[in-house]
């Protein structure tokens, strides 16, 4: 005679075996080999920085390797649509920002993938204020000054960007149709050789995000007229908010985050974001990350489904800004 017990028994250990067999293996054992994280800039931006500093942190809890794979091009677009071709087996990422998973819907029409459809949100990494910068011997002291000279001088100064879609050309852009003006685009492969020509005072300004100019700036190679956030960085405590110096319209800041191709296993997906939020509260991470003027993000705003919601928004934000740029 079977007793209850024992039925409740079987029947507890037969659905446990059917709910291992529904994860596939690999995911059980995820990951047993090298990871590649795709950073769509060059290296020395901040994308590339940033996913450096978080990945060195990530491999020992996870016990493999992260490798980071620098693909540029087309504003970051190149390098994650080919992480949304990749297979989506935990092995290929993408540290994708509010350039290449959201200003790229409205400036790329033909673009070969939608941030939405064919990926799966894992975690928000830092959030990244976005500074206006000029060379060393631009003449304006000030954001006013600054105001007045590109308007007078629309047709003669130059903006570098790391590309259309970049955040340093969307937010130049927002920066723009604030200003009235459109000046003269330079393009680079990446933001870290855009600041590079700044410094080199080959090009007149640049909007950039905090990571890469923080050491320029405290260095005296490049100007900073303002923040564009609502108060000041505490990296940069001497550089006034854009409201304190006379541009309050002007309110940027970016952010970068880890995506997978879309039908990852969710199991896949938990083992990352977990190793990630790991990496967040880790003093010395955290110490890296803030010295450079990063934003961590709160606790609430590290999963998966935060950040598909910050996407979503994101693309409602910027897509009337950049449409008429498209």
């Amino acid at each position: 005679m079977i007793s209850i017990r024992s039925l409740a028994g079987a029947c507890l250990s037969a659905f446990a075996a059917l709910s291992a067999a529904a994860v596939p293996a690999s995911a059980q054992n995820y990951p047993t080999r090298t990871i590649t994280m795709i950073v769509p800039f060059a290296a020395g931006g901040p994308t590339d920085v940033i996913s450096r500093i978080v990945t060195a942190n990530m491999a020992p809890t996870l016990g493999q390797s992260i490798v980071i794979e620098n693909v540029v091009g087309a504003g970051g677009t190149t390098a994650t649509t080919r992480a949304a071709r990749a297979a989506n087996d935990g092995y290929t990422l993408v540290t994708g920002h509010m350039g290449t998973h959201a200003a790229s819907v409205p400036l790329y029409p033909k673009l070969a993938y939608h941030p939405e459809k064919d990926f799966e949100p894992v975690a928000l990494l830092a959030g990244t204020p976005i500074l206006i910068l000029a060379r060393k011997e631009f003449p304006p002291k000030d954001l006013k000054e600054f105001v007045a000279y590109v308007k007078a001088n629309a047709e003669k100064v130059n903006a570098a960007h790391a590309g259309i879609g970049s955040v340093s050309h969307v937010s130049c852009e927002l920066l723009n149709s604030i200003l009235g003006i459109k000046p003269v685009g330079v393009p680079f492969n990446g933001t870290g050789p855009a600041m590079n020509a700044l410094v080199a005072g080959q090009v007149d300004y640049m909007c950039d995000q905090i990571v890469n100019a923080v050491p320029q700036i405290n260095a005296g190679t490049i100007k900073a007229y303002a923040i564009a956030t609502a108060e000041r960085n505490p990296s940069l405590p001497n550089v006034p908010t854009t409201a304190e110096a006379g541009l309050p319209d002007f309110q940027a800041q970016a952010w970068n985050a880890i995506f997978a191709p879309k039908g990852t296993s969710p199991a896949i997906i938990a083992t990352l974001n977990a190793a990630a939020i790991k990496a967040l509260d880790d003093e010395t991470v955290r110490k890296r990350l803030l010295e450079l003027g990063s934003v961590i993000p709160a606790p609430a705003s590290r999963t998966p489904e935060a950040l598909a919601t910050l996407v979503k928004s994101e693309i409602a934000k910027w897509t009337p800004v950049l449409k008429p740029a498209s």
